[in-house]
C-alpha cells in the first residue's frame, strides 16, 4: 500500500481537493506501482498511525499557501515519521520543502516555518501568476532540470529531464543529512536525497506528466521500485 500524504490547506473544502487532484495522483501511483494507495491528511500522520498499515512507501503532496497558515504542531507526527521511518520516502514540491525544513529545524523548538521564495521579479519582468504570489518568480509548467548525481530515483532518464513545475519558494539550502541530485537555472535543489535512507526531496511534480512529457512517470516507477525491494 501507499500512503498518499494530502497537505490540503485548513479549513479548505477537503472533498472539493480531493475530486480535483488527489483521487487523479491515487489511481495514478495505483497504476504505477502496483499497489492500492491510501489519501491521508497530514494531521493525522503519525509513527503510530504509519505502523497500523501495510504501506510499503510515502508519498508527501505539494500545497499553494504560506507556512505560516499552518498550526505547525499538526506536522509533528509527520516530522516524527520522517525521522524514524525505514520506509522509502518521496516529497514533491511543497513536500520537498517540507523535508527541507523536517532537517533543518526542530519543529517542537520553533513557532513557525518560513517561506523561502526564489526570487523577487525584476523590474519589467512580466508577472505570469498574478493571482498566485503576486511579484514574485514563479516557475511553471513543463520545465528542464539537469541530474547533476547519478541515483535510482532517475535511473533510464537522460541528463535533463522535463517535468512540471508550478512555485515560487524552493528548499534554500542543502540539508547536512543530504546530498544534492538535480538543479536548475531557476531552482538550485530540485532533488535531493537522504544520505543513508530512502528520502527524498523533488520540488517538481512527477506525479503531474502528461503522455508528451514522461519524465516524471520514470521517476515514479523507479521510486516505486525501491519501495519492493527487501
Amino acid at each position: 500500500m501507499i500512503l498518499f500524504v494530502a497537505m490540503s490547506k485548513p479549513g479548505e473544502d477537503y472533498l472539493q481537493r480531493a475530486a480535483e487532484s488527489y483521487f487523479k495522483y491515487k489511481v495514478r501511483f495505483e497504476q504505477v506501482s502496483g499497489r492500492p494507495g491510501l489519501i491521508v491528511r497530514y494531521p493525522q500522520v503519525t509513527p503510530e498511525f504509519v505502523s497500523r498499515y501495510p504501506f510499503r512507501a510515502i508519498f508527501i503532496g505539494g500545497f499553494g499557501y504560506g507556512w505560516d497558515e499552518i498550526d505547525l504542531p499538526d506536522l509533528y507526527g509527520l516530522y516524527d515519521v520522517l525521522h524514524t521511518t525505514t520506509l522509502p520516502v518521496l516529497g514533491a514540491c511543497g513536500g520537498h520543502q517540507l523535508i527541507g525544513h523536517a532537517f533543518s529545524e526542530d519543529f517542537r523548538q520553533v513557532e513557525t516555518l518560513a517561506d523561502e521564495p526564489m526570487r523577487q521579479l525584476e523590474p519589467g519582468e512580466p508577472d505570469w501568476e498574478p493571482d498566485y504570489h503576486p511579484g514574485w518568480f514563479v516557475e511553471k509548467g513543463m520545465q528542464p532540470v539537469q541530474i547533476i548525481q547519478p541515483d535510482p530515483l532517475f535511473a533510464g532518464l537522460p541528463e535533463t529531464v522535463y517535468v512540471y513545475q508550478n512555485h515560487y519558494c524552493e528548499v534554500r539550502q542543502l540539508p547536512e543529512e543530504f546530498v544534492l541530485l538535480a538543479s536548475n537555472e531557476n531552482c538550485a535543489i530540485q532533488a535531493m536525497r537522504h544520505r543513508q535512507r530512502p528520502i527524498y526531496g523533488v520540488q517538481f511534480h512527477p506525479e503531474a506528466y502528461t503522455n508528451e512529457y514522461l519524465h516524471g512517470r520514470q521517476v515514479l516507477e523507479n521510486f516505486f521500485r525501491l519501495a519492493e525491494r527487501p
